[in-house]
Parts: C-alpha cells; sequence; structure tokens
C-alpha cells in the first residue's frame, strides 16, 4: 500500500509547527503494519524514518534490525511505547528528529500561534557533547528577566542534574503551571550560576518598531524576536509605518531570534529584496526546492541587520539571503549555525514525531549548519554587557545597545551612499535626456 503523509517544513531550534507543505519527490513504499496496536506508534515512527529521513545511513545503524528488536518487546503501557520511541531515536544522534508526546505536541501548536507558558526560553541538545544549551531566552520573559542568556549550559533543574538527559525530559522539568518557581543552574563558561525563575502565561510580540534620530536623519529600528504566525503581518505593518514616518534606512534586530516558520522567514524576505532566491531546501535524494523573491518590495532603502550567536535557522535565512544579494550589512557575532529542515507529523493517538527531512542552503550555496553566517562587520559584547541588555530590553536600539549604536553609524555611510548613488542616476538621465534634445 501506497501512503502519502503531509509534511510541514520546521526551521527551528525551538519546538514550533511550521506550515510550508513539503511535497514527498516519490511515492513511499511503506513495509506491512505491525498488527499489535500497542506498538503500533513504534511502527509508525519506523516507517516515516525510513521514507523520510535525511541520512539514508540512518547514522550508520541497521535500520530494519532496529524495528525487529523493538517490535519484538513486550510493552505494559503507554509511556513504556513512548520511551521506547525515544531510544530508538537516540540511535539517530539528531537532536532535532525527537518524538513528541500529546501534551508536547500541543505545546508546539500553542507556541507558534504566539503564546506558551513557562518560563520562555529556547534550548537546545549539543550534538557532540549532549548538553542541555540556551539558544536564546525569549524577549520579555521570566528567562530573559530573570538573565539567562545564549550559550548557558542548563546543569540542573531544580535537584536534577541534566547529564545524560534527554531534551524533551529537560523541557517536561522546565514547564510547569503558572506562578510555580523553578530553578535552574547553568554554566556560563567556568562559572556556575543558579536562577529562581517563576513560569508565567506568556504572550508572543514578535515585532517591536521605533523611529530613532540620527546624523541622516531618522532610522527606523525594528526588533523581530522569533519568526511565528504573527510574525509577517507585524513585519509589513512595522515597515510601512516607518515608511510613512520618512526615514532614511532600517536597522533590522534578529539578535537572539532562535528561528521559528519557514514561510515567515521567506515572506519577510520578499518585503526587503528585489527578485531572486531567498534559500534551497535539498532533500535526502538530492532534490533542491528554492525558494524565491519577486519584485514587490516594501522598501529599497538601507539596511543593517544585528546578529549574535542566538541567531539561528530562519533568522540564518533571511540574514543569509540578504547578505547574499548585498541587500544588507550584517553587523554583531557568528550566527548559532542551524541548517536542517524539519517536518513534524502527527501520529495516531495525537503524539507527534519531528524529523530531520531537509538541509537547506543560502542563494549562494553555502551550507551554514555548524557553522553560522559571519557578519560583515563583526562587533562583540562582553558578558556584562549581554545580559545588561536583554534582561532589559528597553535598552535594545538606543545609545546603552553598543552594537546599534555601530549599525547606526554604519547606516549613516550607507544613507550617503544611496543618496549620491541616486543624484547619479539622475544626473545621467539629466545628461541623457540633454543629450537627446540637441541630437535631435
Amino acid at each position: 500500500m501506497v501512503i502519502l503523509r503531509p509534511q510541514v517544513a520546521l526551521l527551528s531550534t525551538a519546538l514550533s509547527i511550521a506550515t510550508l507543505t513539503i511535497a514527498s519527490p516519490t511515492p513511499k513504499t511503506w513495509a506491512a503494519p505491525n498488527s499489535d496496536s500497542s506498538k503500533a506508534i513504534i511502527d509508525e515512527v519506523w516507517q516515516i524514518i525510513k521514507n523520510d529521513y535525511l541520512d539514508t545511513s540512518f547514522n550508520g545503524t541497521d535500520w530494519p534490525a532496529i524495528r525487529s528488536q523493538y517490535l519484538n518487546r513486550t510493552y505494559t503501557s503507554k509511556e513504556e511505547v513512548y520511551d521506547a520511541v525515544r531510544e530508538m531515536l537516540d540511535q539517530l544522534e539528531d537532536p532535532y528528529t525527537r518524538f513528541l508526546d500529546p501534551q508536547q505536541l500541543k505545546n508546539m501548536q500553542i507556541s507558534t500561534s504566539g503564546e506558551l507558558t513557562g518560563v520562555g526560553v529556547q534550548i537546545t541538545q549539543d550534538e557532540k557533547t549532549k548538553d542541555i544549551t540556551v539558544i536564546a531566552p525569549i524577549e520579555g520573559s521570566p528567562a530573559a528577566q530573570a538573565g539567562l542568556l545564549n550559550q548557558d549550559v542548563i546543569i540542573q533543574v531544580d535537584d536534577t542534574s541534566t547529564e545524560g538527559m534527554d531534551i524533551n525530559e529537560a523541557v517536561q522539568l522546565i514547564r510547569g503551571p503558572v506562578n510555580s518557581i523553578v530553578t535552574l543552574t547553568v554554566l556560563r563558561g567556568q562559572e556556575q550560576l543558579s536562577f529562581k525563575i517563576k513560569r508565567a502565561r506568556i504572550e508572543i510580540h514578535p515585532v517591536r518598531f521605533s523611529s530613532q534620530t540620527s546624523p541622516s536623519g531618522p532610522v527606523g529600528y525594528i526588533r523581530l524576536n522569533q519568526f511565528s504566525n504573527k510574525a509577517t503581518s507585524e513585519m509589513r505593518e512595522a515597515i510601512q509605518d516607518l515608511e510613512k514616518q520618512k526615514v532614511t534606512g532600517f536597522v533590522l534586530d534578529l539578535r537572539l531570534n532562535p528561528g521559528g516558520l519557514l514561510y515567515s522567514s521567506t515572506e519577510i524576505a520578499r518585503m526587503w529584496m528585489g527578485e531572486g532566491t531567498i534559500v534551497a531546501t535539498v532533500d535526502r535524494e538530492g532534490g533542491e526546492d528554492k525558494l524565491t523573491s519577486d519584485k514587490n518590495t516594501l522598501t529599497d532603502k538601507p539596511l543593517i541587520i544585528l546578529v549574535d550567536g542566538g541567531s539561528a535557522s530562519a533568522s540564518e535565512i533571511l540574514a543569509g539571503a540578504l547578505q547574499d544579494h548585498q541587500r544588507a550589512v550584517l553587523l554583531g557575532t557568528q550566527t548559532f549555525g542551524k541548517g536542517l529542515v524539519q517536518s513534524v507529523q502527527p501520529l495516531e493517538d495525537n503524539s507527534g514525531l519531528s524529523i530531520t527531512v531537509a538541509k537547506y542552503v543560502t542563494p549562494k550555496g553555502r551550507d551554514i549548519h555548524k557553522k553560522g553566517i559571519e557578519p560583515d562587520i563583526e562587533v562583540k559584547l562582553t558578558d556584562k554587557q549581554r545580559s545588561d541588555l536583554f534582561q532589559n530590553p528597553n535598552k535594545l536600539g538606543t545609545t546603552s545597545d553598543p552594537q546599534y549604536m555601530k549599525a547606526v553609524a554604519e547606516l549613516n555611510k550607507q544613507v550617503e551612499k544611496h543618496r549620491w548613488d541616486n543624484v547619479t542616476v539622475a544626473t545621467q538621465y539629466l545628461c541623457s535626456y540633454l543629450t537627446s534634445l540637441i541630437v535631435n
């Protein structure tokens, strides 16, 4: 029997479902399903990995033998089945391919809509060390206000060590009821720090913007902290509003933006760039799918993009596209380096599977996975500066923000260049017009 399953692309180191459908290049033939209903989830997950997983070597494992191994076991509860699925997936050694129980899948869907409950921190598991690592605290969240930073390694949740812990276990421990307290102990370099955090209901507004003064005229500052469902409409509103205020150029702040939805990233890229490729995704069979932009941009004014080690996934797609097309100057520090695409597939009991199905490259073919994107202009912050800024997000995009101030200085140069370019074009047009009058 041939079963074609819809896939939704996931481009985030956080847990969130994207809405871009990726069609399978060829029909997938499935093995005979297991008849034992208690093992149906194991078989369903195994089949999806077999047919869709990016690495066709399955990390060097004998994938058919693994199926037999797990189906020949006896399970007495749903939790035992779920643990077996996680154990099976661990052999792929891919932190982005993971099983989601029904509650975890529901939490993922809620977070994509722009509202979630918890401390508001995006985490990942290091592929080599297996450390539970902070990608970014969500701006304004309890985690951000407490002082968690990108690259903090969570070594303990309350009294429980995270050593040897799966990322799903860590997430379950960190999450909890509104107003309850959780203590996160982290390593920041060689320093051990503890943060007592009250969980809360977090409503995420992905975009905030303002007009700032500068020597070249008003500058549009746009802070984008997540590529959620709301990001596209809010970004459009921000650009249009600032254009009405006649800003001379823009600073787009993607620092500590851990990614999100692929379609949101590409739609926002189209607002800034002209014709060309935004990103190319490459599947397990080498098939390439290019997402492109047309001429319908919202502005052609100079643009500086702020990036750092917390700018990941969808942030890197946007920054990489605009850098490759020389549409923007990137300023800050090297980005996170997450160049894989996940598909989140619901399973028959309302649980789910996040599976790596493709990798992506920038318009110039750069594979940034584990490498990140180098900024055009490197400007570093000290840990103290980072902590002060991201614990107090109202300081971002102000004179208290060293990277922003460098961006404004660079933008002023770009604005002047843009003006001279326009004068040159106008002069050339006038000379051409006058020449035609003389000839005629």
